[in-house]
């Protein structure tokens, strides 16, 4: 594949990433369970916060906010559902309730020191009883949890204007070298490439209705930049155009890229070939190549991939690059499971992995 790096050193990435956030968003989408009560996400737009589980229409990914606590988000200006009524929710497990505090104190702790020591005296905890519960819950540690906040807030910063050396502290980083430390496997690029948001790219864009709902293509003079999956067109354009917000944006049908996905997704093909514009960190770049090895019709766990790639220990450093990929079936990471079988999250939702796998299945035993 055709790929473009950012200017990176090749070093091993940091022990979290942008999309580590992108695990509370699918909980929302999906209307899970398992934080129900611990975690709770405000919209800015609407001023109002509600469980994971709420029934309310989802908001868009860019106006949602989450919070450890109903406190914590009333402190940010926000106001209950009468939906769904967060306040009246009681954690009975103790361990949610443990993960709920840690979240909260993170929360309101984010311009301060925060290290697993910190966290555990603050709630009276065991560092290891702390940080075992947290992880066994959430996926992550307390500490990659706090990264993840604090880069969220610089992401939102930026946004609103601020410039680097001000979002940084904004956002809690105790000097330019700690947000560049994090930066390369939360951005995929340096703050400053950030802020610049794709100024100067010529994007080209087309959708379809499939099988599996709406496709988005997108597109560079290079190469292939983003291939997405959801139910409604006009949110996958908006979210295309929020990621490269200062690209300009031509629709175009370019049926040379459609259709060959579209043959994907039906199962009228084993393989395509695009030529893909990606950006990310070196470690993300061997995970992307990795998969685009699973073969047709077969999967492999993070477990497998890890070992690969060589660094047995990254396992979830492998998901959440699996969840930072960016071009839906050309990179195949739909074929990744976790250890036992089971599926795990998918960026475009478990159902399209699900529908995905059981198609490439059935044309692989012809």
């Amino acid at each position: 594949m055709s790929t473009a790096t950012t200017d990176m050193p090749q070093a091993a990435p940091a022990p979290t990433s942008i999309n580590d956030e992108e695990r509370l968003w699918e909980a929302i989408v999906a209307r899970k369970q398992e934080l129900d009560g611990a975690i709770f996400y405000g919209v800015v737009t609407t001023g109002i916060y509600c469980r994971t589980v709420c029934p309310a229409r989802r908001p868009k990914r860019e106006n949602v906010r989450f919070f450890g606590s109903p406190e914590a988000a009333e402190r940010a200006g926000l106001r209950a559902c009468l939906r769904c009524h967060p306040k009246g929710k009681q954690v009975a497990d103790a361990a949610m309730s443990l993960v709920r505090r840690v979240v909260d104190f993170i929360e309101q702790n984010l311009e301060g020191t925060i290290t697993l020591e910190v966290i555990a005296s603050a709630l009276e905890q065991s560092q290891f009883h702390l940080q075992r519960t947290f992880t066994a819950k959430f996926g992550i540690s307390p500490i990659e949890y706090a990264n993840a906040r604090r880069m969220a807030v610089f992401r939102t910063a930026v946004r609103m204007g601020e410039n680097v050396a001000e979002a940084t502290y904004t956002a809690g980083f105790g000097s330019s070298r700690a947000l560049y430390e994090k930066a390369g496997s939360h951005l995929g690029m340096t703050p400053a490439k950030y802020r610049k948001r794709a100024a100067g790219l010529s994007i080209s864009y087309s959708t379809v209705k499939t099988s599996l709902g709406h496709l988005l293509v997108a597109q560079t003079n290079k190469g292939v930049c983003k291939i997405s999956l959801g139910d409604d067109p006009k949110a996958l354009v908006e979210d295309l155009q929020f990621e490269f917000g200062k690209a300009q944006f031509a629709e175009h049908a370019n049926p040379s890229s459609l259709q060959p996905l579209l043959d994907l997704i039906d199962a009228k093909t084993k393989k395509i070939d695009l030529p893909l514009d990606l950006r990310g960190t070196a470690f993300q770049m061997r995970v992307w190549k990795e998969l685009q090895k699973i073969p047709y019709g077969s999967t492999a766990t993070y477990e497998q991939i890890a070992r690969r790639i060589g660094s047995p220990a990254a396992s979830r450093a492998v998901a959440r690059a699996c969840a930072s990929n960016k071009v839906a079936l050309a990179i195949p990471c739909h074929r990744v499971v976790r250890k036992g079988g089971e599926l795990s999250g998918y960026r475009w939702g478990v159902q399209r992995k699900k529908a995905l796998l059981e198609k490439e299945a059935a044309l692989a035993r012809n």
